[in-house]
């Protein structure tokens, strides 16, 4: 038996009065991932440990079944495999937003959702001014790149910028958490204020404010980290000969690639809500003829929530029902070899939140001949009533991955 796991970042939500007291999962028009909900069977997964914050990289990881005490090292070390940086012994890695200060407000985490060509020039540029032998800069996806301290401490308190929006950034600067990362703390703080005055006056951002658009006048590290140790997945899952995993972000190519995972690119492929869901759909079809294992993420229904933007959520989450969990099913219910569906977010992003928490998502597993319970929706509230309950750390990914046995 084949696998796949339909990953639809930040697609929970909770109950939304304009909605009449519905979620958004509960509101929106899924026809697919309902009808896999009642041949299949639901629970819900609680994706973040006790103790960790409820980050994509926590909850991704969480759900492939991998135990985060042992193997989480912070966004930044998944950065750099997902864009080929080996780090080295004492390399500390960082995720390094480019982020909109507004004054002494963090407007928002994103730049405007500045495009990957505009932030290559501000991170070479940076690189330019401020790399040195210790310091170094490094190009990733749209607002998400990577910033490598040599000999860096990793004991630092750092807020991450999404949790932040239209607060004021200097009270959320990076804090040591033990008298040895100071100097850390201190350096990067002054990273912080020194990329500040460098990118005000940078060609970039003065044809985007001339555009209208929010400039990319700051950098926001966090999450940092050194190398992890994680067992590829075929390691733990026997039945994993070959896998792949599918996304536009940066930090879920790394975790593929510790996963032991190819990367499998689509042209079109953004993390928004303009993605290329037929793209990916197609990718997955293709890659399930060759491959034991598909690891399909889909960013859009997350940034979404991170802008509070209710109608664009569930124009997400319906694109992702219509788009990608159809034409998959569709392509792979009458195979010789049977493939195993499982539909889930990592976490919720609400829409009044505006950010990640940290309660369990709901999940449904299908493959043909599973004996179904008396769920007949996919959403937050029916599928506590699944026969799986409530599970967490590995037995999610037991149970999806066991099924043929």
């Amino acid at each position: 038996m084949k696998h796949i796991i339909i990953l639809g970042d930040g697609m929970a939500d909770w109950s939304v009065p304009a909605l009449g007291d519905k979620t958004l999962l509960q509101y929106a028009k899924t026809p697919y991932m309902d009808k896999l909900a009642a041949m299949g069977r639901t629970g819900m997964l609680k994706t973040v440990a006790d103790g960790f914050h409820p980050g994509s990289e926590v909850a991704n990881m969480s759900v492939m079944g991998y135990d985060l005490p042992t193997v989480y090292e912070g966004r930044g070390v998944l950065e750099a495999a997902s864009i080929g940086v080996d780090l080295e012994p004492g390399d500390m890695a960082m995720r390094c937003n480019i982020i909109c200060v507004e004054g002494e407000t963090l407007k928002n985490h994103s730049a405007g959702h500045i495009t990957t060509e505009e932030a290559d020039e501000l991170i070479k540029f940076l690189e330019e001014r401020l790399g040195t032998d210790r310091i170094h800069f490094y190009t990733g996806v749209q607002y998400r790149h990577l910033l490598v301290i040599k000999g860096g401490n990793k004991h630092l308190h750092c807020v991450p910028p999404h949790d932040i929006p239209m607060q004021p950034f200097r009270p959320n600067m990076i804090k040591a958490e033990c008298p040895e990362a100071q100097e850390t703390a201190d350096l990067l703080n002054a990273l912080i204020l020194k990329s500040q005055e460098l990118l005000a006056s940078h060609p970039v951002n003065l044809k985007r404010i001339a555009e209208g658009k929010d400039p990319a006048n700051s950098i926001w590290p966090w999450s940092p980290g050194y190398r992890p140790k994680m067992e590829p997945l075929s390691q733990k899952y026997p039945q994993i000969k070959k896998g792949s995993v599918i996304t536009a972000v940066d930090l879920i190519r790394g975790i593929g690639r510790y996963a032991g995972l190819r990367c499998i690119d689509v042209e079109g492929a953004t993390g928004l809500y303009n993605t290329n869901y037929e793209g990916k759909a197609a990718a997955a079809i293709e890659a399930l003829k060759t491959d034991d294992f598909v690891y399909l993420h889909i960013e859009a229904s997350d940034e979404a929530g991170h802008e509070g933007d209710v109608n664009l959520k569930l124009q997400t989450i319906e694109n992702l029902d219509k788009r990608a969990v159809g034409p998959i099913y569709e392509a792979v219910k009458d195979w010789d070899e049977p493939v195993a569906i499982a539909v889930l977010p990592d976490h919720p992003t609400p829409c009044e939140h505006r950010t990640h928490t940290n309660e369990p998502v709901p999940f449904l597993i299908y493959y043909p001949g599973i004996e179904p319970d008396s769920v007949q929706t996919y959403d937050e509230i029916s599928c506590k009533s699944g026969v799986y309950g409530t599970m967490e750390r590995d037995e999610f990914m037991n149970e999806f991955m066991n099924n043929d046995k």
